[in-house]
C-alpha cells in the first residue's frame, strides 16, 4: 500500500541525504520507484538515522527527483557533463521518461582548428610522415564544447561568466592529439562536414621570433575541421 510510507521520504542515497514527497517517487508507472515505494517499507534497509538506504549515486539522485517532480517538462541543465552516468541511474530506476531525456542529443556545430608544421631531422630535411602541433583550437558554443571534450578542455583564455549559452572561439584543448579529439567528437554524434587549410611553403621568413627554424618555418600550415550534429 503506498500509504505504508509517510507523506515525505527521507532517504539516503549513497550517502546523500534527501527528503522527497511521496508523490514524487510514485510519479512514473512502472519504474522501480513507483514499484519499491508504492509497496512495503519493510523491504527497504535503513541507516543509523532511520533513513530510507539507496546504494546508488547521491549526487545524480538530485537529477533524478527534478526529472520526477515534472516530467514533462525537465530539460538537462546546461553543460551537463556526466549523461551516460545519468542514463545507467535511469536505466536502474526504469525511468522510461528520463531515458528519452537523455537520448535527445542537441544539434550544433563545432570547428577544431590545428596551427602546425612537418618535424625536421638532424639533415634539415621536412619529414612529412610526423606532424607538429602546438595547439588544437576549439570553436563553437560552449554547451556543446563542454559536453563533447569534458575535462580534456581548457577555458583559461575565455573564463565562464555566467551566461547560459554562448559561443566561443578561444577554447584549446589540453592535448594535441588530433586523433582523440576527433574519436570524441564522433562518440558525441558529430560527423565530419568540411575542411580546409593553408599551404606550407607560404610562411614568410623575416624577423622571425627567436628560437624559431627558419626553414621549419616556412612549412607551418594552418587547418580547420568543421563538425556538425543534427
Amino acid at each position: 500500500m503506498a500509504d505504508s510510507f509517510p507523506a515525505v521520504v527521507e532517504l539516503n542515497v549513497g550517502g546523500t541525504p534527501y527528503a522527497v514527497g511521496l508523490k514524487t517517487l510514485l510519479a512514473e508507472d512502472g519504474s522501480w520507484l513507483h514499484d519499491t515505494f508504492g509497496g512495503a517499507p519493510s523491504n527497504l534497509p535503513l541507516d543509523a538515522q532511520g533513513r530510507y538506504f539507496l546504494d546508488r549515486d547521491g549526487g545524480l539522485f538530485r537529477h533524478v527527483l527534478d526529472y520526477l517532480r515534472d516530467p514533462g517538462r525537465y530539460i538537462l541543465p546546461v553543460a551537463f557533463l556526466d549523461r551516460e552516468r545519468l542514463r545507467r541511474e535511469a536505466e536502474y530506476y526504469r525511468l522510461a521518461g528520463l531515458l528519452e531525456v537523455l537520448a535527445k542529443q542537441v544539434p550544433g556545430c563545432i570547428t577544431v582548428g590545428y596551427r602546425g608544421s612537418f618535424q625536421f631531422g638532424r639533415d634539415g630535411l621536412a619529414d612529412v610522415k610526423f606532424r607538429k602541433i602546438t595547439r588544437l583550437l576549439v570553436h563553437g558554443r560552449v554547451a556543446l564544447c563542454r559536453e563533447v571534450f569534458g575535462d580534456t578542455l581548457n577555458e583559461s583564455r575565455d573564463p565562464d561568466h555566467g551566461a547560459s549559452d554562448r559561443y566561443t572561439a578561444r577554447f584549446f584543448l589540453k592535448h594535441v592529439f588530433i586523433e582523440q579529439a576527433f574519436d570524441m567528437l564522433q562518440e558525441q554524434g558529430f560527423r565530419l562536414v568540411g575542411s580546409c587549410g593553408s599551404g606550407t611553403a607560404g610562411s614568410v621568413t623575416e624577423n622571425l621570433k627567436p628560437g624559431v627554424d627558419t626553414e621549419e618555418n616556412r612549412w607551418n600550415h594552418y587547418n580547420e575541421f568543421v563538425f556538425v550534429r543534427d
